[in-house]
């Protein structure tokens, strides 16, 4: 049985269909099914999974209203803190650390809404990465090809999802780290404006940007998620104060969108099928024109810098006292990240302004920016470069080289899937205005509704 989505949810429990604590078994027997090749879960909460069912289940027999998110399984990347469960952020450092006292703020809205948790996800390391090919944890294995990477660093967030253990998850994205799976994987992912959803409760990594964000296999699902995913944090700085805009029940609205194709660098750096989605997109969306973003490259460069500066100086505490427990890659990253120079670092944030106020005003003219999400469709586990514009890159840095720029501006951005001729998953990236969630999910489901886009479950056999 393919997963439901969240409307038919709804009504299924309405109608006495189904039951929560059915769906909750349904759930558990998919997870221990598809997981042991996955390998997308780090921990799995059955005794919590069950126990929020039969609490919704209990509301069903008082004949109560039921919350809009009842009876909807989900999981998150392993840094948001479940209560009684050890947050790991993907590192062996954090294994023997306490449990988490509390949930994190996301995970108290969803559960507000009547959500229904189901573990938490692998991920890369520190969240410092786009593989997910996690030295300690093991290599989260894509769906649709399990000799290939699910993306990072929000990998088992995008593989849950895809194999259909779970309707929806929660991912981060600093660098590109819920696009980058969501391409690879085929789902949708949703990373929002930098300060609308509340960050408290997950491990930071880079606090100048970080997001979170959710993942799901239809565009109806991201944004009833992202509705309930809104709300005001008085323990998260960083939040903005903005009124909740719920946005689910305006994806049917008529929207006439000028949009363009992002050239360039985005052009450049990606392969054949990246470029024919993002040709398959803009035919769609009528995007006549091609634009560039002023130094997108020097852009990509500047949120490397300041995420191995920010991430680096976050560690450094725990690289002075417990070095020998990071993993190499990560340790090496991260201690050169700690000793980058001031002064590279506030140039790149000088940098950062600038690039914003020569890019926004694009949106005078343009709704929407159209995008390749990823270089090219997943690589081999293990594989350490690609072939991308005459170059050999670097797969782990690199295949966030697209998302980059567009994290460095905090621009909300929903990834779509398509499938190359080869049968892979690659997305492309729509890009809005700040505080524009509606746009890019409307442009989503314009294109979704035509058919052209392909958020289904792979189920592993």
């Amino acid at each position: 049985m393919n997963p439901l989505a969240i409307r038919d949810i709804q009504q299924g429990l309405a109608g006495g269909e189904f039951s929560a604590q059915e769906l909750a078994h349904l759930t558990l027997a998919k997870i221990a099914q598809s997981n042991p090749e996955i390998n997308a879960f780090t921990e799995v909460t059955s005794a919590r999974l069950l126990q929020e069912a039969a609490a919704i289940d209990q509301k069903r027999s008082r004949g109560e209203t039921l919350p809009p998110l009842a009876g909807v399984p989900y999981a998150v990347k392993n840094l948001f803190d479940i209560k009684d469960v050890t947050t790991l952020a993907g590192a062996e450092l954090f294994s023997t650390q306490p449990v988490a006292h509390d949930d994190a703020f996301a995970i108290k809205q969803l559960s507000a809404t009547g959500a229904m948790l189901s573990g938490a996800l692998n991920m890369d390391a520190y969240a410092y990465g786009f593989t997910t090919e996690n030295s300690h944890y093991g290599a989260t294995r894509n769906p649709h090809d399990l000799t290939r990477i699910a993306g990072g660093s929000s990998g088992g967030s995008a593989a849950a999802v895809a194999a259909g253990m779970v309707n929806f998850s929660l991912g981060t994205d600093t660098n590109g780290s819920i696009r980058v799976p969501a391409s690879l994987c085929g789902v949708f992912g949703l990373k929002p404006t930098f300060g609308r959803l509340s960050r408290s409760g997950s491990q930071p990594f880079v606090a100048s940007l970080d997001h979170i964000g959710p993942l799901a296999r239809s565009v109806d699902d991201l944004a009833r998620v992202y509705d309930a995913l809104q709300g005001v944090d008085p323990a998260d700085h960083f939040q903005a104060a903005r009124n909740i805009e719920p946005v689910a029940d305006k994806l049917k609205q008529t929207v006439s969108l000028r949009c363009a194709v992002l050239g360039g660098f985005f052009d450049s750096w990606c392969d054949d099928d990246a470029k024919t989605a993002v040709a398959t997109v803009a035919h769609r969306l009528e995007a006549l024109e091609c634009i560039t973003l002023p130094e997108a490259e020097l852009a990509r460069s500047a949120a490397f810098l300041l995420s191995a500066a920010e991430g680096g100086n976050h560690y450094l505490p725990a690289l002075r006292k417990h070095a020998e427990r990071f993993e190499l890659n990560s340790r090496e990253r991260l201690l050169a990240g700690a000793m980058t120079p001031s002064a590279w670092y506030t140039q790149a944030q000088r940098f950062r302004t600038w690039f914003r106020d020569n890019t926004l005003p694009l949106f005078e003219k343009y709704d929407l920016l159209i995008a390749p999400a990823t270089p090219r469709c997943a690589t081999l586990i293990g594989q350490q470069t690609m072939r991308i514009n005459g170059a050999d890159l670097p797969v782990k840095a690199s295949m966030g080289m697209l998302t980059q720029p567009i994290s460095f501006l905090g621009l909300p951005v929903v990834t779509v899937p398509l499938m190359t001729g080869s049968g892979h998953p690659i997305g492309v990236q729509l890009i809005a205005p700040p505080w524009r969630e509606d746009i890019c999910l409307q442009a989503a489901h314009l294109l979704e509704i035509q058919g052209m886009l392909v958020g289904k479950t792979h189920q592993v056999r």
